[in-house]
């Protein structure tokens, strides 16, 4: 087994934790509520979604993550609703987020779609198990002690647009820069999402979708997410994606009776990572369903 990464020891070794930033899938466009409040209810679909990722394959303490998710509109047409639970695994480092999410819509006759503002509410229940580690000098004191279910509640905004043929979002999902003191430090960085795509029909066979979800954090490079997807008959959907000074990524997927989806992607770091890892899996699970007459209408395209 490979040694765990030398940023987990340097952030041990420092007694002082500052968050991971947040987890940033590959399939985004599948998980729009976790880095946007204003997304729920936005589609006009009752969406559940499950994704499944783990970073850098073959690195022991390399991050894991999972993530559920549900929103939808509601009986009020302005009013949308969602709730999300994260599990996110990085060395001895474990996050367990509960979250609560509510958007209301806005339209304008001067502009066509709809403008969503939304709120988040959640729960961060962080534990540490530094017993798990492999350490080169026994009884070291900056290992010492464990987290054990400490809750740091924390509350996040964003703004969202949606029309027929676009979207583009700005959200902030944590606005507190949670410190907890103690034994250990702990602090919440505060995140900075923009968020943008289109699609663009050739023909009655093939669509492309361009998208992007840029991210921003003090204390850490700009992380800048490019994707383009080939869509077949608004079925199979096929795309590349490039993370600026990360990674390169390959992704699939196929809709089932207009409802649910499938998806998985690879990503390759092109840092010094690639060196010592199987690179980044990710599986995507999505259910999505709206009535109208008894029937299923879609599919979601963003």
């Amino acid at each position: 087994m490979k040694k765990i990464t030398l940023f987990i020891s340097l952030v041990c070794a420092s007694i002082q934790l500052i968050a991971q930033q947040e987890t940033q899938v590959t399939q985004y466009l599948d998980n729009m509520l976790y880095y946007n409040p204003a997304y729920a209810g936005s589609s006009n679909q009752l969406s559940l979604g499950l994704i499944s990722r783990v970073k850098w394959a073959g690195v022991d303490g390399a991050p894991r993550t999972q993530l559920l998710t549900a929103n939808t509109p509601t009986k009020y047409k302005s009013l949308g609703l969602g709730f999300s639970m994260l599990n996110d695994v990085t060395g001895p480092l474990r996050q367990n987020w509960i979250n609560i999410d509510a958007s209301y819509a806005l339209k304008f006759d001067a502009i066509p779609g709809r403008i969503f503002l939304g709120m988040k509410g959640g729960l961060n229940f962080l534990n540490a198990d530094f017993g798990a580690l492999s350490l080169d000098q026994n009884n070291d004191p900056a290992f010492a002690g464990n987290y054990s279910n400490n809750v740091l509640p924390n509350v996040g905004a964003g703004i969202y647009y949606r029309s027929e043929k676009y979207f583009a979002g700005f959200s902030i999902p944590r606005l507190v820069q949670n410190k907890d003191q103690g034994q250990l430090e702990f602090q919440d960085q505060r995140h900075i999402y923009l968020s943008g795509g289109t699609y663009i029909e050739l023909n009655r066979m093939w669509k492309i979708r361009p998208s992007t979800l840029i991210k921003w954090t003090a204390n850490a490079p700009l992380q800048f997410d490019l994707t383009a997807t080939g869509i077949i008959y608004d079925q199979f959907f096929f795309g590349l994606n490039y993370r600026l000074q990360d990674s390169f990524g390959l992704f699939a997927q196929i809709l089932l009776r207009n409802s649910f989806r499938v998806g998985y992607s690879y990503d390759m770091a092109t840092t010094s990572m690639s060196r010592s890892s199987f690179g980044s899996h990710e599986l995507v699970l999505v259910y999505d369903f709206y009535f109208r007459k008894g029937q299923v209408t879609g599919p979601r395209l963003f």
